[in-house]
């Protein structure tokens, strides 16, 4: 018995070490555990054999024999493992989206590539992220979130009421207390956003929705966090479709679901598209389109001005009348 559990162990450290990307020298694993050179094979050829069991679930690793490094090391890529392109495009992600703090950002990023990297391209992945690590500039607020976003994951998952107090934009230092019934986290514009719908109470005492859509909490503007013990119900049919919000909301501005009409002069509407996922070309002309799209509030003005004279809002009359006192607003700027 201590025999068998005496290889075991070996024929496990072996398989540790090769994929964490060692080299097993026949020999010197030999010496190393007090075995022969062909108890070493064996095991090697158990891993072998392991492996190709596991191949038939989409691990496409195998243990091949470098002549050049004199030993067995183990090659392809492990299926739930990022691969070194995908661990370099998240970490690019991740620094570009200026979410988190700089001290947040390095624990994460540290983290990706020492759990996911092959050992032998682990220095190759970290100096091509290192130099923008270095430089990384994080926003003004220096607010710790990473807390804060699973104690409200979790009163979402359990529909907890919550009780919070928020800092206003253009008056940080005042609050306003809400009750609100979370329903998820949203990420958009360097920002983690709250979606959730204000709650008042009735003559019965019951809470009920102020709006009939979502409001939408800056998470780092959130203060005095407290979980209710009071639930919220939601039904099947009535659940909050966080993917049908999300294609129809614009710098995460809330207000009433709304149709709007544009026209794009161009020939070619992909910017429009993209931006608005719910968009759909209605009449297509040589160099210019009309599109028709579904938003909530008034968030996308600010998309369709940054658009400039290619794009030409033609209704709702209320949002293009706000577009043209915005538009008088900015010329008065220059003149």
């Amino acid at each position: 018995m201590e025999e068998k559990r005496t290889k075991n162990y070996r024929t496990l450290e072996m398989y540790v070490s090769l994929c964490e990307g060692k080299i097993i020298n026949k020999r010197e694993a030999a010496k190393k555990y007090g075995v022969d050179a062909r108890s070493v094979q064996r095991d090697i050829d158990d891993i072998r054999e392991f492996l190709d069991d596991q191949s038939l679930q989409g691990d496409g690793r195998i243990v091949e024999y470098d002549r050049s490094k004199k030993g067995f090391v183990m090659v392809g890529e492990e299926p739930s493992m990022m691969t070194n392109s995908e661990i370099l495009a998240v970490a690019k992600i991740l620094l570009e989206s200026r979410a988190f703090t700089k001290k947040e950002l390095k624990n994460i990023l540290d983290k990706l590539v020492e759990g996911c990297v092959p050992l032998k391209n682990m220095k190759l992945v970290s100096d091509l992220i290192s130099n923008e690590k270095y430089h990384y500039v994080e926003l003004n607020h220096k607010e710790y979130i990473q807390d804060k976003l699973w104690e409200i994951g979790s009163d979402i998952q359990e529909h907890n009421l919550v009780s919070l107090r928020y800092a206003r934009m253009n008056a940080p230092r005042e609050s306003i207390k809400r009750v609100v019934e979370p329903i998820s986290i949203m990420f958009s514009e360097y920002y983690f956003y709250l979606n959730a719908y204000i709650v008042e109470k009735d003559e019965s005492g019951k809470y009920v929705h102020k709006y009939n859509y979502p409001a939408i909490f800056r998470i780092d503007r959130i203060k005095n966090y407290k979980t209710l013990e009071e639930k919220f119900r939601v039904s099947y049919a009535n659940r909050f479709e966080e993917g049908e919000f999300r294609k129809r909301v614009q710098f995460m501005y809330a207000g009433r679901l709304q149709s709007i009409k544009l026209k794009f002069y161009g020939s070619n509407p992909e910017p429009i598209l993209d931006r608005l996922p719910t968009a759909r070309v209605v009449e297509q002309y040589d160099n210019e389109c009309t599109i028709e799209a579904e938003v909530y509030g008034k968030g996308v003005i600010m998309w369709l001005l940054s658009q400039g004279s290619k794009v030409e809002l033609l209704r709702p009359e209320s949002m293009r009348d706000e577009m043209r006192k915005v538009l008088h607003e900015m010329l008065n700027l220059y003149e």
